[in-house]
């Protein structure tokens, strides 16, 4: 499935109404708790750690706010920031470290979603200063390699250490921070929660392969094949399918 059809797939059945209605229509508020919350089961849930920024068209900036837990936030939770990172609407505060973020968006003009965590098995291979291999379709539907910046030891709150991660990123998907965690950009919400879902499969799925012994990494050209028919716009429906299911499970996301 190239990704002009996965375009046409969506286009086709987003909007529709009744059986075949996706998902709500949803805030911008509610795709960003959304977004928090799904990514928590998926792993990206070291307590109160990680941030999540994305871009609106006034030139503000919604983020999770520190004190509470992706697992825990609803859209009512979700800041407003100016492009400094300051808080403009919101009955929270915004973590320290956002100049990583504000950093990003602005060397980025191509990036709406900045995302950065610790997530469960990233961290071990961030830890191991190795890039997990490709071992299934799942771990491939990112057509390039993560970077790795060696250099960093810091907390991103610190300036300095924050504009160096976001300049060792420069124009690539995707980074693990050495003994710290991932950072990744995405043009929207669905890419950006293919990006994160796929690097975390990636990372345990390479984990358990690599303990078990004898695994075969998927070929350079096959993986990178996957990752072109998918990254571009969100393997077709997985985000709405993982929204749906965390919308079930809790509706007050979405208050």
């Amino acid at each position: 499935m190239n990704t002009d059809i996965n375009t046409e797939l969506l286009k086709k059945y987003a909007p529709m109404k009744g059986r075949y209605q996706l998902l709500p229509d949803l805030t911008p508020r509610q795709s960003v708790a959304l977004l928090c919350r799904v990514l928590y089961r998926e792993g990206y849930n070291d307590h109160i750690a990680g941030h999540i920024t994305c871009r609106q068209l006034d030139g503000s900036y919604l983020a999770n706010p520190w004190e509470l837990t992706w697992g825990e936030l609803t859209a009512s939770d979700i800041l407003r920031l100016d492009s400094g990172g300051r808080v403009i609407e919101g009955d929270w505060n915004i973590t320290p470290a956002i100049n990583l973020h504000m950093d990003i968006h602005a060397a980025r003009h191509d990036v709406n979603v900045v995302i950065h965590n610790h997530p469960e098995w990233s961290s071990v291979w961030s830890a191991a200063g190795r890039i997990p291999p490709v071992y299934d379709q799942t771990s491939a539907m990112v057509d390039s390699d993560p970077v790795f910046y060696d250099e960093y030891r810091g907390t991103v709150e610190d300036g300095a250490a924050g504009r160096a991660a976001a300049n060792a990123l420069g124009s690539h998907k995707w980074a693990l921070l050495a003994n710290h965690g991932v950072l990744l950009v995405a043009n929207g919400i669905r890419q950006a929660h293919l990006r994160a879902v796929t690097l975390e499969w990636r990372a345990r799925l390479a984990w358990r392969v690599e303990t078990l012994g004898d695994g075969s990494p998927l070929p350079a050209s096959v993986a990178a094949d996957i990752g072109r028919r998918t990254d571009s716009n969100g393997f077709p429906f997985l985000w709405e399918a993982m929204a749906r299911e965390e919308i079930r499970r809790d509706p007050s996301v979405l208050e």
